[in-house]
């Protein structure tokens, strides 16, 4: 089963089980040593400890700058995609009929699947909206082609061309870093390791001391949790819980059923 099927809801659930569970366990081996000897002191582990936690704080740090970057990537793909898409729109009026007609039938149609491609959360239905988004982006880029054959120094043919070419590059774009692109496994395997460590060091801490099970722990845990939790919806686009508004592309569809053609020439916000 991969990863991504488990919902986050149950990740941040099991995030805070594990950070309790390394803490017992640091809790309990602490009380263990402070029993049979009081050689091993406090300040020690306090600044091991410490360190951990700061090395866990910096990769969380890393691994949120990674997902939010990638984040603000998909917002301006999306202006990009709605520019891209209106601007091959407008110069499908240079192609001849019945070419013009049909193209501009399938660009609506593609819009429409892009939309819906961002809007389902099923993975299934995704890749079964981009297949049909591949499919229309070949008949297209074919239609151009036997145009631009047509007469092979047309100026206007290289434009349009051109304007297709730039939809497809931006598809592909999207596609890549909106499913492809992810955090590295070798990254999470690193962010358990220092949770683990450290969460157990703050146990052992605890528990060298002599203290007893604080309350302040499930906020600890809850707290860290929070975080991982947030990390994973940014890094799982499809997930729905931190979504890009698709807003420039409905703007754009809105557009072209009104046959308000002369607005596509502004860039899509």
């Amino acid at each position: 089963m991969s990863a991504d099927t488990i919902p986050v809801a149950v990740l941040f659930f099991g995030a805070i089980l594990f950070v309790m569970l390394s803490m017992e366990l640091g809790f309990r081996l602490g009380r263990i040593v402070h029993k049979r000897s009081e050689d091993e002191k406090e300040s020690p582990v306090s600044a091991i400890a410490g360190s951990i936690l700061a090395l866990l704080a910096f990769m969380l740090a890393f691994s949120f700058g990674i997902v939010t970057n990638r984040f603000d990537d998909r917002k301006a793909l999306v202006r990009e995609e709605a520019n891209a898409i209106g601007t091959a729109y407008l110069r499908a009026d240079f192609m001849a009929e019945p070419d013009r007609s049909v193209t501009k039938k399938l660009f609506r149609e593609y819009l429409a699947s892009r939309i819906a491609a961002v809007q389902s959360r099923d993975i299934g239905q995704v890749k079964k909206v981009l297949a049909d988004s591949d499919r229309i982006q070949r008949q297209l880029w074919d239609m151009a082609v036997t145009n631009a054959f047509k007469d092979m120094n047309s100026d206007v043919a290289a434009l349009y061309i051109d304007s297709l070419n730039n939809v497809i590059d931006i598809h592909a774009l999207r596609v890549s870093v909106g499913l492809q692109q992810r955090i590295p496994t070798s990254i999470w395997i690193v962010l358990c390791s220092l949770t683990c460590f450290g969460m157990a060091a703050v146990g052992y801490q605890t528990g060298i001391a002599g203290s007893k099970r604080s309350w302040a722990r499930p906020v600890l845990a809850i707290s860290f949790s929070m975080v991982i939790a947030l990390i994973v919806a940014l890094d799982r686009p499809q997930s729905g819980h931190i979504a890009v508004s698709q807003q420039p592309l409905i703007n754009l569809q809105n557009l072209i059923a009104s046959g308000a053609t002369g607005e596509l020439t502004n860039p899509i916000n």
